[in-house]
Parts: structure tokens; C-alpha cells; sequence
């Protein structure tokens, strides 16, 4: 077992959590990542890029003078690509940008990017936080306190308005559940802020998935 210190609003060390080495310590596979990374940024294209073909220009498929006889270089209607107004030669069309990817995959990629953030000492685990209400000096105070910079993805184990009210407004600083996470979001920011129960929460859902599944495997 792996044992985490807890921290308390105030930064100081208020206990040990024990978590899995296998989930700590696993091995980061970069291929994996990799995949899973550009999978997600695919999805989030939207696609909706068009442009209009020289049939689709309004305008009359007349050809503007003739062939032969005039001493100009020879020219169609005025929906040609080549001309001001024209239509657009192989221009974008709305299309799907979507990757699908395994189960399987994109929970080795979640495990190992946690992993790396583990072993890089880039994950803070806190008690508790609670907020009465929304307030931005609070939550800038609590991140002061801990020590933390920079890109910060704070983890819940449940939804908090307030949490998330005090935070939005910080640059570069977000909130989410624990059942939210996903590779991209936790390789963009810097730092996990991560309440104890998160942590549980996660770890216990790792664990099942192994007993379910058997080990995955981290060297593909």
C-alpha cells in the first residue's frame, strides 16, 4: 500500500491515506495517453465547417462571353472557383470527427495519467472542503494555503454550487466530480486538488473494475 498525506485548509498534514500501489505507482503508458488524448480532441470538433460548391452559388450558369474571338483566356459562368464571388473549390463540408475508443483503453489512459500526476507529486489530497457560500477570496485563501499554482483541477466525491462559484471565477482553476474525470483534464492542469472521499471513490472504482475485469494491462 501507498500512503498519501492528507492535508487541512490550513496546509498542515492531519493524516495518512493508504491507496493501492498498483494504482499510485502504475506504469504511465504514453501510447495509451497519446490515443486517448487525440480521440478526445477529435470529439470535441464540431464539424460544421461548409462552404459552398459552384453549384450551390446563387447566380446564372450563363457563360459570360464566347469561346473564341475576343483575345481573353477562356471562361465559364461567373460561379467558377477562379472568380471574385465564385464557389469553392474543394471547400470543407460538415463531417464527424469522431474517434471511438475501447472501455478498456480509455481507463488504462485515466489510470495512467493519475499515476503520473501521483508520482510527480503533482496531487493533493484534502480532507474536506466547505464552503457556507459562494466566495472567491475563500477559495483563492484555501489554494494559498496549500500551496498551489498555476492550472488547478479541483476533484469533489460530490456536487458543490459553492465550490464551483468560488472557483469559476480564478483563472485557469476548475472543478469537477470525481466520476468526471477524464485523460485530457487531468494532463492539461498542473495540479489535483483532490478531497479524501474523491480519492476513496475513485480508487474503490479502479479496484472493482480489475476484480470485474482482471489486470489491465499498462505495457500495450
Amino acid at each position: 500500500m501507498a500512503m498519501v498525506n492528507v492535508l487541512s485548509r490550513n496546509g498542515e498534514v492531519v493524516g495518512n491515506l493508504e491507496m493501492a500501489e498498483d494504482f499510485v505507482n502504475a506504469q504511465v503508458n504514453k501510447n495509451v495517453l497519446h490515443q486517448v488524448v487525440v480521440a478526445q480532441l477529435a470529439n470535441m470538433r464540431s464539424g460544421t465547417a461548409s462552404t459552398k460548391k459552384r453549384s450551390e452559388v446563387a447566380g446564372s450558369g450563363r457563360k459570360l462571353y464566347r469561346q473564341k474571338g475576343t483575345g481573353r483566356a477562356r471562361v465559364g459562368d461567373k460561379n467558377s472557383p477562379t472568380r471574385v464571388h465564385g464557389g469553392v473549390a474543394f471547400g470543407p463540408k460538415p463531417r464527424s470527427f469522431r474517434q471511438s475508443t475501447p472501455k478498456k483503453v480509455r481507463r488504462l489512459a485515466v489510470l495512467s495519467a493519475l499515476a503520473d500526476k501521483f508520482q510527480s507529486n503533482n496531487v493533493t489530497i484534502i480532507d474536506d472542503i466547505t464552503i457556507e457560500k459562494p466566495k472567491t477570496k475563500e477559495m483563492v485563501g484555501l489554494l494559498q494555503n496549500l500551496g498551489l499554482d498555476g492550472k488547478i483541477l479541483i476533484v469533489l466525491d460530490a456536487d458543490n454550487k459553492n465550490v464551483y462559484y468560488s472557483a469559476r471565477n480564478i483563472p485557469q482553476v476548475n472543478v469537477c466530480t470525481w466520476n468526471l474525470l477524464n485523460t485530457y483534464d487531468i494532463l492539461w492542469h498542473d495540479k489535483l486538488l483532490m478531497t479524501q472521499a474523491a480519492a476513496q471513490k475513485f480508487e474503490e472504482k479502479f479496484q472493482n473494475r480489475i476484480n470485474n475485469q482482471g489486470n489491465l494491462d499498462t505495457t500495450t
